[in-house]
């Protein structure tokens, strides 16, 4: 995660309007200011490698020693995405309703426990259902809401982008050796990070997505997959103990995914025209920030697992 984090960093950012970072750092020269010139990374790299690893073993122990404490765990770290989300659409004029809209996805993504599936699409159905009404009368039942169909759309892109994909971390994790799963699914990810982030620094000349993702490269998303792959093999075999060809499909299919994450929240980065979702991880930007390619990781993971496993 942190490496993602480091590799991609100013590339999302939108351009600034007032100059490129070499016209700044020769301003600030010439005014006798000292002007911090930007990591290759594009963000604070120690604060990020911390972060990351912090994160990072703070959920292997709780899925080793405690699974179920990852419910919470995670649930916060949903909350507070879905918070960040809402608010940036907002800032934007976008008026999703947030108190349906983060209750509800704290109910999509409970009710997996003692549910299932079935729990989750109830849910899923009802917060939509509930939001699309709240933004209809939240002016009152004599004032016509405006951009209703806008809102009400992107409310509902919002509750399955995050709380809906993050429940089959839920639905996953309740199978049998699920905390093994979960971890699986969560080790792919981070190989997959660290392979693009290895290969894009070294090797990345060509871009795959310059629109949407100038730095990231077609040399990244191979270095993913080889990352993702052995990742895959050596989970699938020695914590799951299953057959090593589930782990090349479910590492493929990760790595894919993954970036498609990636590109899907850089986009809606952009059209708001902002660098990062939140800015509660130093190094990392929001929670969101850092989901983005863990959550339809989770329904992949759950897909392939249940299926194949």
């Amino acid at each position: 995660m942190a490496e993602k984090a480091a590799a991609e960093g100013a590339a999302d950012e939108p351009m600034p309007a007032y100059g490129t970072p070499e016209t700044i750092h020769a301003h600030g020269a010439a005014a006798g200011a000292p002007v911090p010139v930007p990591s290759k990374a594009g963000r604070n790299l120690p604060a990020a490698l911390a972060v990351g690893f912090g994160l990072g073993l703070s959920l292997i122990a709780i899925l080793l020693f405690a699974p179920l404490v990852f419910i919470p765990f995670a649930a916060t770290g949903i909350g507070v995405a879905t918070w960040e989300v809402a608010k940036r659409l907002r800032e934007a004029d976008v008026l999703v309703p947030r108190i349906p809209l983060i209750l509800g996805g704290q109910a999509v993504f409970w009710l997996g426990w003692p549910f299932g599936a079935e729990g989750v699409l109830a849910a899923f159905a009802f917060t939509a259902l509930t939001c699309m009404v709240w933004r209809l009368f939240d002016h009152g039942m004599r004032t016509a809401p405006r951009n209703f169909l806008r809102d009400t759309a992107i409310t509902v892109f919002t509750l399955a982008w995050v709380p809906l994909l993050a429940s089959f971390a839920t639905l996953l994790l309740l199978e049998e050796d699920g905390n093994l799963r979960v971890l699986t699914f969560m080790i792919l990810v981070v190989c997959s990070d660290v392979g693009g982030y290895v290969a894009g620094v070294l090797f990345g000349k060509h871009p795959m997505v310059p629109s949407i993702s100038p730095k990231k490269s077609w040399e990244g998303f191979g270095g993913s997959l080889v990352f993702s792959v052995i990742g895959g093999l050596l989970t699938v075999t020695l914590l799951l103990e299953a057959n090593s060809m589930i782990g090349v499909v479910l590492g493929v299919g990760l790595v894919v995914v993954a970036t498609v994450g990636d590109l899907i929240e850089s986009q809606i980065k952009r059209e708001l025209g902002i660098k990062d979702m939140g800015t509660l991880l130093p190094g990392h930007g929001g929670i969101m920030d850092r989901l983005d390619s863990m959550l339809p990781s989770a329904f992949v993971s759950w897909l392939v697992l249940s299926t194949l496993v």
